[in-house]
């Protein structure tokens, strides 16, 4: 384990704990499938990758493990639609990007100071943001 591992599993652990959550190594492969590849997995198709590396794991740990991570602040829910919900590891302030060709999901930064490009009713403040985008992605439109 090299430096940065070390550190982002220390960190991991951490987290964790101050949420009053153990290190389990069911929590850390759910995270680390996340990790692994970002592309916005449903709670079924973490389900299957983890399973590739760990046969024992089921279906109600992922849905556990993935509950307690959200609730860590280490990863959160993404809810587009009517879809299943999907998991991104990406907590820097950020909006999603939906293509409605391929049904894949790609984060988009947000500018700096975007709190202030949007008018909220006077006395509104807003502490985040849930913004989809709708469209096609690059590959589908070189397809069209």
């Amino acid at each position: 384990m090299n430096a940065v591992e070390k550190q982002s599993s220390e960190d991991f652990n951490r987290r964790l704990t101050t949420s009053g959550f153990r290190f389990t190594p069911q929590r850390q492969q759910v995270y680390d499938v996340l990790l692994h590849k970002r592309d916005h997995p449903t709670a079924d198709e973490v389900f299957m990758r983890a399973k590739r590396q760990m046969p024992e794991i089921s279906h109600a740990t992922v849905y556990n493990c993935l509950d307690a991570l959200v609730k860590s602040g280490l990863i959160r829910q993404v809810s587009l639609d009517r879809g299943a919900t999907r998991f991104c590891p990406n907590m820097h302030e950020h909006c999603h990007f939906y293509c409605d060709e391929c049904n894949a999901v790609f984060d988009v930064d947000m500018p700096a100071k975007a709190h202030e490009a949007v008018a909220l009713p006077k006395g509104f403040r807003a502490d985040k943001f849930d913004i989809a985008i709708h469209g096609v992605c690059a590959d589908c439109a070189k397809k069209k």
